[in-house]
């Protein structure tokens, strides 16, 4: 029951970072832009996390940290960090609601990656479960020839943009750094996501005038819930069950999204998306309802 509980890890965290489009785009009426908020959400996150790890790690603990790891780990965390920076850009151009459908695409390209540089093939019941994912992504989603042609190719450019960064990063923490513990982990991420971010908007970082309190608590809001505890859960759980697997889970954030996107943001939510979103969710507990009677009560996620 231990892959149960590491694939739990996973869902949590995906859930969490489903509710965070809404929230930012709630602080971009507040006139905040995606550059401060990506770069201080994952820089309060590295400090919350590196803090955490000086309590609870001993010496032996970081010296397992070699250069290769943490290199690879900064790596990851650089993909993390423009995988948000890139997903707040769109939507401000987009609804939250589409750019989290096409955010989705990252389950199929998480697979080919781990197909392609690993040789490991994705399994018929992936395969099938991938399928009606995306099935249900365009049922929710109303994806529409109208609707299509009718909104930004900027949003929608950015949105793809970010579905590759983000497989790029469930891979490479499904492959790096099992050997460090998740603390050490997690800060690391968060550091390398911080400091490109930070490289990547620096004269909009260093130039602007919006730090204050409302900001400050807009940031750590963001980077406790969107960041610090999403980022754990994933070090944790995601090299325990695999990027396949992982990938899959973690499309819950997309009706976690769209719901929240309903109610904080009041996005119109019909009969067609809810349809989608349960499409979703089913195939997600079919997945593992299959899997679980297959190896008798144990889970085999990788």
């Amino acid at each position: 029951m231990n892959k149960f509980r590491y694939a739990f890890m996973v869902l949590l965290g995906g859930a969490m970072y489903g509710t965070m489009s809404s929230f930012v785009k709630q602080s971009y009426a507040k006139g905040y832009h995606a550059a401060e908020i990506a770069f201080y959400q994952a820089f309060i996150a590295a400090l919350l996390l590196g803090g955490y790890s000086l309590f609870t790690l001993s010496g032996t603990d970081y010296r397992k940290m070699t250069s290769k790891s943490g290199g690879f780990l900064l790596l990851a965390g650089g993909c993390i960090g423009l995988t948000n920076f890139l997903y707040y850009q769109s939507v401000s151009y987009i609804s939250a609601s589409l750019a989290i459908v096409i955010l989705m695409q990252f389950t199929w390209i998480s697979m080919l990656l781990e197909w392609l540089f690993f040789r490991k093939k994705p399994g018929a019941v992936e395969c099938i479960t991938v399928a009606f994912i995306l099935a249900g992504t365009v049922l929710a989603g109303e994806l529409t020839h109208a609707n299509v042609f009718s909104v930004s190719w900027k949003g929608i450019v950015l949105a793809l943009a970010t579905s590759f960064t983000y497989a790029l990063y469930i891979v490479a923490n499904s492959r790096m750094g099992k050997e460090v513990k998740w603390q050490m982990k997690s800060t690391v991420i968060m550091l390398g996501s911080s400091s490109l971010i930070f490289l990547v908007n620096l004269r909009t970082i260093v130039a602007g005038n919006y730090l204050n309190q409302e900001f400050l608590l807009w940031a750590i809001f963001l980077a406790v819930a969107g960041t610090t505890i999403p980022t754990a859960l994933f070090s944790v759980g995601i090299p325990k069950i695999g990027a396949g697997t992982s990938a899959i889970l973690m499309t819950v954030e997309f009706p976690v999204a769209v719901l929240c996107a309903y109610v904080v943001l009041g996005e119109a939510l019909n009969i067609v998306q809810i349809i989608g979103i349960a499409i979703m969710l089913v195939a997600i507990t079919a997945m593992n309802y299959v899997k679980l009677r297959v190896t008798n009560r144990v889970i085999p996620f990788s």
